[in-house]
């Protein structure tokens, strides 16, 4: 409900410059939260042995591969990066379907071979090797988009399924180490070619110069994060109100996705802010405390993934608002709008609440 009337108060201005209606951005946000909410419910009532079907992850992985292939090739540039899909009503982003699926995919290899996990250092390769290169080539296709932002999520997601699935943590640091070195060596100078060949090359390079010097390039590619800076300095403690915002009147880029924390704090201030993190950290603190309390490693796997898909997304998102990190283009997790961002999160939060039902019943069946 928070991200409905924020998306509203940041893009009114926005879709009447461009000639629209100001509640345009309302309509389908509404639309997308709606679908979600069907989504949730779709999730809660499905069988979730369905996602640990062999046949069934194998299909879902391989239609994200083609996807992020089909993307590369035909997809829809936005804001320097070619990963959409435009299916008319909606786009759809490829690499945010990727954080879910590596999420039920790792989940399902790591609960299958809980033997080889504790087992040795070779005996863990052999088992999960294949699975842990197939999504280093996922993350690979996400990379030459270029979408980084997206990258280092779901490197992330990984880093985090290795380590949740009870491997030691001298073997899981050798593990990451020796897959972040195998990709440089091997992956890097294949993606920096095509990267190179890529319009949008140029784009991430500003992205980086205007972290590391906002102010001397404000009236270029440091203008995004200057004015994030305004609109949060204008905002304060307690903001200037809901609907009062000036960064949001077209100096602020991308105040309805990327930047609409901005938005927030100049309007609903660092309180309104606060809020909003403290939501969301209970959503998280919840999901972590059902994997610890579930029976088995699957359940508990799912849990861990999906609560580090929402933590990562909210610090690489607060991190650009904030210039503590480069703007990686990362959208506000059920705050910003987009249709894509919305539906996964809500796929994920449907497979937590579907694994606390199961959760709860078989407590109550044992008592």
């Amino acid at each position: 409900m928070i991200g409905i009337v924020m998306v509203y108060s940041s893009s009114a201005d926005i879709a009447i410059q461009n000639g629209g209606s100001p509640s345009a951005y309302l309509v389908k946000q509404i639309i997308y939260v709606v679908l979600g909410l069907c989504v949730v419910w779709f999730m809660t009532a499905v069988n979730l042995k369905l996602f640990q079907n062999g046949k069934v992850m194998f299909a879902m992985t391989m239609v994200t591969l083609l996807a992020l292939v089909y993307v590369k090739v035909f997809g829809q540039a936005v804001n320097g990066a070619q990963g959409w899909i435009n299916l008319g009503f909606m786009n759809i982003q490829p690499a945010e379907v990727c954080k879910i699926v590596l999420i039920l995919y790792l989940a399902r290899m790591f609960s299958r071979k809980e033997n080889e996990v504790t087992s040795s250092f070779g005996d863990y390769v052999g088992a999960m090797g294949s699975p842990i290169v197939l999504s280093l080539i996922l993350v690979g296709l996400i990379i030459i988009q270029p979408d980084l932002g997206g990258a280092a999520i779901n490197s992330a997601i990984i880093a985090v399924m290795i380590f949740a699935s009870g491997i030691s943590w001298k073997k899981g640091v050798t593990i990451i180490l020796g897959c972040f070195f195998s990709f440089a060596a091997i992956g890097l100078p294949v993606l920096t070619k095509v990267a190179e060949s890529s319009s949008s090359h140029g784009y991430q390079i500003q992205r980086f110069v205007a972290f590391v010097n906002p102010f001397g390039t404000a009236r270029g590619a440091g203008s995004q994060l200057v004015n994030s800076y305004y609109a949060l300095s204008n905002g304060g403690i307690f903001g200037v109100g809901l609907g009062n915002s000036i960064q949001k009147m077209g100096y602020l880029p991308e105040p309805n996705t990327d930047f609409i924390m901005a938005v927030i704090g100049e309007e609903l201030g660092l309180v309104g802010v606060v809020v909003i993190l403290l939501l969301l950290g209970l959503i998280v603190a919840r999901t972590i405390w059902i994997g610890v309390r579930v029976n088995d490693a699957y359940s508990a796997l799912v849990c861990y993934g999906v609560a580090a898909f929402i933590t990562i997304e909210t610090l690489f998102n607060v991190g650009g608002v904030t210039g503590l990190l480069p703007i990686t283009g990362v959208t506000f997790p059920f705050i910003s709008y987009g249709g894509s961002s919305m539906l996964v999160l809500c796929m994920a939060l449907g497979c937590v609440l579907n694994i606390s039902a199961i959760h709860t019943r078989s407590r109550v069946l044992e008592k």
